[in-house]
């Protein structure tokens, strides 16, 4: 959060909370509505007064809208990828780029077809692998899933040295066997 949204939300916090004590105290009747109505008369009167108002109300006007229309794009590094630093640089590894790795392995299974990938980064850069796929009917799936995941880990751990947190396994379905196929 930038430290300007920050400033609004504490103003805007602020002002929220003094009007919310005002509406109680008027509730429970420990102030008079005649007092607030004197008061708020007094300062639009006075000169000085209303143009600190004035002035004050039209910068919480354009905080207001900069605050809802005009919020921080602050990209966070980790929904794009990973980012690795040592002593030359920095190294950033798209999301896009592991998935492509585990596409590439799990496609690379005899048995599997249509194969999808997906990783999710956590704030502490553990990997979570998703992977949905087809296999075809003569596949031990308990064993092609667990040579998957296991191929999987070590592949990202020899290529970017990150620990994957879990390689979960979806058959989405069997491939059906294509019988009957004639050539013309």
């Amino acid at each position: 959060m930038k430290v300007l949204e920050k400033i609004c939300l504490v103003l805007f916090s602020i002002i929220i909370l003094v009007l919310s004590v005002i509406m109680c105290l008027l509730v429970f009747e420990w102030l008079n509505i005649s007092t607030v109505n004197v008061v708020l008369f007094n300062a639009i009167n006075n000169v000085t007064a209303s143009n600190i108002i004035l002035v004050i109300s039209v910068i919480l006007i354009l905080l207001a809208i900069k605050c809802i229309f005009f919020s921080g794009n602050s990209k966070d590094s980790r929904t794009d990828g990973i980012l690795l630093q040592n002593d030359n640089g920095k190294l950033l590894i798209s999301k896009e780029t592991l998935e492509n790795l585990v596409s590439g392995i799990a496609k690379g299974f005899e048995g599997t077809e249509n194969v999808t990938t997906k990783v999710e980064l956590d704030k502490e850069n553990n990997l979570r692998v998703q992977v949905t796929l087809y296999v075809h009917p003569n596949a031990i799936i308990k064993d092609l899933s667990a040579n998957i995941q296991t191929r999987i880990k070590e592949a990202i751990k020899s290529t970017s040295d990150l620990e994957v947190h879990e390689v979960n396994i979806r058959i989405r379905n069997i491939v059906p066997e294509n019988q009957g196929n004639v050539a013309e």
